[in-house]
């Protein structure tokens, strides 16, 4: 296997194949090989309390419940911006980008009538933003 086709999430890491009875190959992690390309965490700090509030509004859209999501997007609204003090100094850079895939977020519940597909697709970009910035790729 190149390591050109090894899938992104494998990218740093060594594989190994096993077969499956019925013939299937699964790959198997053994160790890591590239630490250099490990996603660094950014200096922001803990950003977990604001995942979890995505991620529940996320699942709440998933249900089709757009008025509930819109309610509770105001919760990571509000969380966000009342901790801003104390997270924008630590790394500004990323406290933007959060900042500002939370407001799309924000505009894609907020608008007259929202699209379920324009919501889920701003929150997953969130999601990512907020991966990439903790380093979880």
């Amino acid at each position: 296997m190149k390591s050109s086709s090894i899938p992104r999430p494998f990218s740093g890491l060594i594989l190994a194949l096993a077969v499956l009875g019925g013939g299937y190959v699964v790959p198997s992690v053994i160790g890591a090989v590239d630490n250099a390309q490990a996603a660094s965490p950014s200096k922001i700090g803990d950003i977990s309390a604001f995942k979890s509030i995505a991620v529940d509004v996320a699942s709440i859209v998933d249900k089709g419940d757009l008025t509930k999501a819109k309610t509770r997007i105001r919760d990571l609204e509000l969380s966000w911006d009342s901790a801003e003090a104390g997270l924008k100094p630590r790394a500004a850079a990323d406290w933007h980008l959060i900042d500002k895939a939370i407001d799309r977020a924000l505009k894609s519940l907020r608008v007259s009538s929202p699209n379920a597909a324009d919501c889920k697709q701003t929150l997953a970009e969130l999601l990512k933003t907020m991966d990439q910035v903790s380093g979880k790729n």
